[in-house]
């Protein structure tokens, strides 16, 4: 099997000239699809030789665009290209991953995605690049979905019409999701991919990308929810429950209940204790599986508030009024 690789970013700097001398390291064609950067990414990367693609900022930007487009860029120049593998711009392949993708993907043949671990770089950085590492701690064996760092089948890709354009977030498990319905499968191997830069330092950095988690689950509930797969309706459920539901009914009935009711707040340190219990199962370190119980409760907040901005803005397009025609021409 031929591969190709296509890297994306957007103002990346150093990190992304690490990332992609690993990718030329693999001695495959390298493509780079740039979202705008106005920190001379795109120049930086025709020095090294890689192929780029400049996005046309008259379209919203997206990490999905960014994908469709350097594949398009990859199979036009190299047609012959049978796997190609997804990586972003803060990310360095680990050298031999791509080997050992392929291999996975020419044992079995019934997978499309084959998917290696991701190494945070600086996990001791912060709590938060701490919480990102333990993320990416997958199972290994047949999963659901991956993140956006993957080899996929070309003709897979293809067949399905690659990602989503006008999904913004959680582009990766709905992309995912079309595959499976195919009757392909996603496989995670445990052997080392990329390493990964979250530069997640400060705790807004954090609450954004719960946030837009948030709306990543929205969006796909409201997709696929109706669907069997029942796609992102419990993530979106137990984000409103959680962030909703306790806080109404324990001020709400607090002067009834004589403050009896402020009890229900007790759920949120219980629910935290009940997802450490969890994580310790799975071997984690009982540090590693109280900051994961207390994050993930904590997340629920800015989970639902990415949920209620996804349903408002959707609601706010379906009644925005149809445009009106314009003037007929005169010959």
């Amino acid at each position: 099997m031929r591969a190709g690789i296509v890297v994306i970013g957007r103002n990346e700097g150093p990190g992304l000239i690490r990332c992609l001398r690993s990718a030329l390291a693999c001695g495959v064609p390298v493509v780079y699809a740039d979202s705008g950067s106005s920190d001379g990414s795109a120049a930086s990367s025709r020095s090294l030789g890689v192929e780029v693609v400049e996005l046309d900022a008259a379209r919203p930007f997206s990490a999905a665009r960014g994908r469709n487009e350097g594949y398009a860029r990859l199979m036009a120049m190299h047609p012959d290209v049978d796997v190609v593998q997804f990586v972003d711009g803060d990310c360095e392949l680990f050298p031999g991953w791509l080997e050992r993708g392929l291999l996975e993907l020419s044992r079995r043949p019934d997978a499309a995605i084959v998917c290696g671990r991701v190494r945070e770089r600086a996990p001791s950085a912060s709590l938060y690049n701490a919480l990102c590492a333990l993320e990416w701690r997958l199972p290994p064996g047949e999963v659901d979905a991956c993140g956006g760092i993957f080899a996929v089948r070309a003709r897979a890709f293809r067949d399905v019409g690659g990602f989503r354009d006008d999904v913004l977030a959680g582009e990766e498990p709905e992309f995912c999701l079309r595959i499976r319905r195919a009757g392909h499968k996603v496989l995670h191997v445990p052997d080392d991919m990329v390493w990964h830069d979250s530069a997640l330092l400060r705790f807004g950095q954090w609450w954004q990308r719960a946030r837009r988690g948030g709306r990543a689950y929205a969006q796909g509930a409201e997709l696929h929810g109706a669907s069997r797969d029942r796609h992102f309706v419990r993530e979106t459920r137990s984000a409103l429950l959680w962030a909703l539901v306790p806080p109404a009914l324990a001020l709400g009935l607090s002067w009834p209940s004589s403050g009896l009711s402020l009890a229900l707040f007790c759920a949120y340190p219980l629910q935290a204790l009940r997802v450490a219990r969890k994580a310790r199962a799975r071997g984690w370190s009982g540090e590693e599986a109280r900051l994961y119980g207390l994050f993930t409760v904590l997340a629920k907040f800015a989970e639902a508030q990415g949920v209620l901005e996804h349903r408002w803005r959707s609601r706010r397009r379906r009644s925005a009024p149809a445009a009106l025609p314009g003037p007929a021409s005169t010959p």
